[in-house]
């Protein structure tokens, strides 16, 4: 006899009423039925998705994590949670963090070996939306938005060849660097983060002139501009949803590429370099976005990031002297050249052709001298040859505002310094708007 046969005669001889009884014999039913029916598994499959009760339970932040239970009870978290997690929103985060995968492990990497909150990780999601050459209405480049008055404590150069606040590497590094400094100021990283987006002396007078040093305290009582009082939620929020890929459909599940990097002996083209080794060119320049032309800078010392498994077949290319991997211009000096105008005319500048030129002189040109100027991005070379004759110019054209004689030389497909003479012209003459000049008819 069961447990609750027995409990049923207790009852019924101290009087407890019949409800009772229906009640036990009910529950001892529900058992008896349950032992004939075999034992399945209470874990959940961790193939399917789980229902959002149980994904939450299991959501457990890092000890340092900036997810705490203040910054998800504030109105602004739970509007951004709201927003991050619709359809549109699942879906554009989706596709941002497919565009920082390549980037992402040594993001965490860096900021686990700092020991800092691992949210950091997610802040180019609110900066850039992790991409590489995004450039604000400010000027701030890179996954960290970074402007030019703020890089020079980090090493980060900036030059006709290259801008390392695109460096997803050097920037990741310097970003890191200046929330380190941030927190150390202010003994937060909410107001950390707040200062990395108004500046560290924004929020320092803010903290001095309201007599509160805590972020959720700002912004309750609004004492922060409108960006910086959404920035921290922003991220908090989006930080919240990646971190509980299987409650909300997050994809964060790329594949992983290692990279090394190699120090270049010589300057070289990425589009060149890939057509040769086979190499993607596009994952070729998303190492090395910094490079503003896809051609490394002049000097010797830029390490050049590859994916490992070409490492031997990239450093063979390298290490080819017989593989050329850079494409020149080949200007031959003609009366009224200068160097500012034959920069203008194969889209480079001045610098960057006196790199390549050693001991040219800036003054004084030797007409029938060669220059060698690095053929830039796909720009193909201007037509130099076969030069047309003054008596073919038939047409007329009135010039618009911006033009030059080196544009026109080009949308006409003659040399530029006989466009000049066929009009009374020097090479370095400025065209006045609305002039008409005597240019080739084009033949559709």
């Amino acid at each position: 006899m069961s447990i609750f046969r027995i409990s049923s005669l207790q009852a019924q001889k101290r009087g407890w009423g019949k409800f009772f009884i229906l009640l036990l014999c009910s529950v001892n039913l529900t058992l008896a039925q349950a032992e004939e029916r075999p034992m399945r598994s209470t874990l959940p499959d961790p193939a399917l998705p789980l229902p959002p009760a149980a994904a939450s339970m299991i959501f457990t932040p890092a000890e340092n994590s900036l997810i705490t239970d203040t910054a998800l009870e504030q109105p602004l978290t739970q509007r951004y949670i709201e927003q991050y997690s619709s359809p549109r929103g699942i879906a554009n985060l989706n596709a941002v963090l497919s565009r920082g995968s390549l980037y992402m492990p040594f993001i965490k990497e860096q900021i686990a070996r700092r020991n800092m909150p691992p949210e950091l990780a997610y802040l180019p999601v609110v900066e850039s939306g992790f991409i590489i050459t995004a450039r604000s209405k400010s000027g701030a480049m890179g996954l960290w938005q970074f402007m030019l008055n703020s890089i020079s404590p980090y090493n980060i150069r900036v030059t006709e060849f290259l801008d390392e606040r695109r460096d997803f590497e050097k920037s990741t590094i310097a970003a890191l660097l200046k929330l380190e400094e941030n927190y150390r100021t202010l003994g937060s990283w909410e107001l950390a983060l707040a200062a990395y987006n108004c500046g560290l002396g924004a929020i320092n007078k803010t903290v001095k002139r309201t007599g509160r040093n805590d972020y959720w305290e700002l912004v309750k009582k609004n004492d922060l501009k409108p960006e910086t009082l959404h920035y921290v939620p922003k991220l908090i929020a989006a930080s919240y949803i990646i971190s509980q890929p299987r409650k909300y459909g997050i994809n964060i599940w790329h594949e992983k590429i290692d990279w090394t990097a190699i120090t270049l002996k010589r300057q070289i083209s990425i589009d060149i370099l890939a057509n040769e080794t086979g190499v993607s060119r596009e994952l070729l320049r998303s190492l090395n976005a910094e490079l503003l032309y896809g051609i490394s800078p002049a000097e010797s010392d830029y390490r050049l990031k590859v994916p490992t498994i070409y490492h031997e077949k990239i450093t063979d290319a390298l290490e080819s002297e017989d593989l050329q991997l850079l494409r020149y211009h080949y200007h031959i000096v003609r009366q009224g050249d200068t160097l500012w105008s034959m920069s203008r005319y194969y889209g480079t500048s001045v610098h960057i052709i006196e790199q390549n030129n050693p001991g040219i002189s800036k003054r004084l040109l030797r007409i029938g001298e060669t220059i060698i100027i690095p053929a830039l991005g796909n720009t193909p070379p201007p037509q130099s040859t076969p030069v047309t004759a003054p008596s073919n110019f038939t047409g007329t054209h009135v010039v618009q505002k911006g033009e030059t004689l080196w544009s026109l030389s080009r949308k006409y497909g003659v040399d530029a310094q006989v466009l000049a003479e066929a009009n009374g012209l020097r090479l370095n003459d400025i065209l006045r708007e609305g002039r008409t000049i005597r240019v080739p008819i084009i033949v559709e």
